[in-house]
């Protein structure tokens, strides 16, 4: 079988053996309903009581402030739509490079009454500032600032926004999806600027896809999107999904205790690979901006982005053109344009995204071909011209 090298870990991630062999029985012979009285039930029960527990003690949060999910884009819905479904309407304010997950949501509120204010960013994907205060004048019931973008990787300072945000006297949310195990998460101190609610996904940590998490401030009231029997304090009705949610513990708990260390490993492979970029004469995207250590995201002057990622497949590196969850769209990315990137550029963006499981080679093999491959796509594009 043809195996490639992964570089796409921002879309997921591989899973930890430890994960999975804290997963295997309750595929197996422990297979309760978490609802149900009798002994099979009570031990399921126990499983994610303590899974919340190791999801909880990972970001610095109380388990009561932890309600599961199927997913990131579950959980951030059921912030957005189950908060402003407790308030009248009013403003919603959302950064310009969110994933679709917070975007949509957000346009579906605005069909409901909702005005949506989008916080604009600056050429290399920082939050600016000066457009952030402005929409402060406009009081926002609700925000939502992603703590690392899914493409660029590039890291917002949260802190200082939840702080700003204050004086609006709304909720505000923060989707940390693409930050657990990559950076230090720290829920309480959030909590104390003024962050309300924060989104994290089990397989972007090398645990399970099926299993996420809202970090909930218990003062914040919200209207469940899945009515049914009351599970997760009434906020996300629906059995357990036992099996997932004991992986996304185990795999929390590691994320917390490796990311003093792994992420600086990663961040040393990166450094290698833009040094091999720059002899390309490569746009990186985001490069002036506090990134996550393992993304880089970039393009190559005339060169499609989904005819590159094609052909590095065909020649072994499984690598990503943008975000994941909208590949299907052929249109440049939003996070690109919002950064002011010009369109025929934004579409030929391609996305590395590295891992626990990468080394040395796997950045000298993917120069070596980038280079090759482009030189094809180049001496093609000059006998079509």
């Amino acid at each position: 079988m043809f195996t490639s090298i992964y570089l796409d870990h921002n879309a997921t991630t591989p899973l930890d053996p430890a994960v999975l062999a804290a997963m295997l029985p309750w595929l197996e012979s422990r297979f309760g309903n978490a609802s149900s009285r009798h002994d099979y039930g009570r031990a399921a029960r126990r499983a994610v009581d303590d899974a919340r527990q190791q999801v909880a003690a990972a970001v610095n949060a109380h388990p009561t402030e932890v309600v599961f999910t199927s997913g990131g884009s579950e959980a951030n819905n059921l912030f957005l739509k189950g908060a402003a479904a407790c308030s009248r309407p009013g403003v919603i304010a959302v950064g310009a490079t969110e994933h679709p997950c917070v975007l949509k949501p957000a346009a579906q509120l605005a069909r409901g009454g909702w005005q949506i204010e989008t916080v604009a960013v600056d050429a290399a994907g920082r939050v600016d500032f000066a457009a952030f205060s402005r929409i402060l004048a406009a009081r926002p019931r609700l925000w939502s600032i992603m703590t690392a973008n899914n493409e660029t990787g590039v890291v917002q300072d949260i802190s200082l926004l939840a702080t700003a945000a204050k004086t609006s006297g709304g909720w505000f949310h923060s989707d940390a999806v693409q930050a657990l195990g990559k950076l230090p998460l720290d829920f309480r101190a959030l909590n104390a600027a003024g962050v309300h609610a924060m989104t994290l996904s089990a397989h972007k940590a090398c645990g399970p896809k099926g299993a996420a998490a809202l970090v909930l401030d218990k003062r914040v009231e919200l209207q469940p999107l899945i009515a049914g029997g009351g599970h997760e304090r009434g906020l996300r009705s629906g059995t357990e999904n036992v099996p997932a949610i004991v992986g996304f513990g185990v795999a929390a708990e590691l994320a917390a205790q490796r990311v003093a260390e792994a992420p600086r490993r990663v961040e040393a492979l990166r450094e290698r690979l833009e040094r091999g970029l720059a002899g390309l004469g490569v746009r990186i995207f985001g490069g002036e901006a506090r990134r996550l250590p393992n993304t880089t995201y970039f393009a190559v002057a005339d060169i499609d982005g989904e005819t590159l990622v094609g052909k590095l497949d065909r020649a072994g590196f499984a690598v990503a053109s943008g975000a994941a969850c909208s590949s299907a769209n052929p249109e440049p990315s939003h996070v690109l344009q919002a950064m002011g990137v010009a369109p025929e550029l934004a579409r030929g963006a391609v996305r590395v995204s590295l891992g626990a499981g990468n080394g040395e080679a796997d950045i000298d093999e993917f120069i070596n071909a980038l280079r090759a491959t482009v030189g094809r796509l180049q001496g093609l594009t000059a006998v079509a011209a």
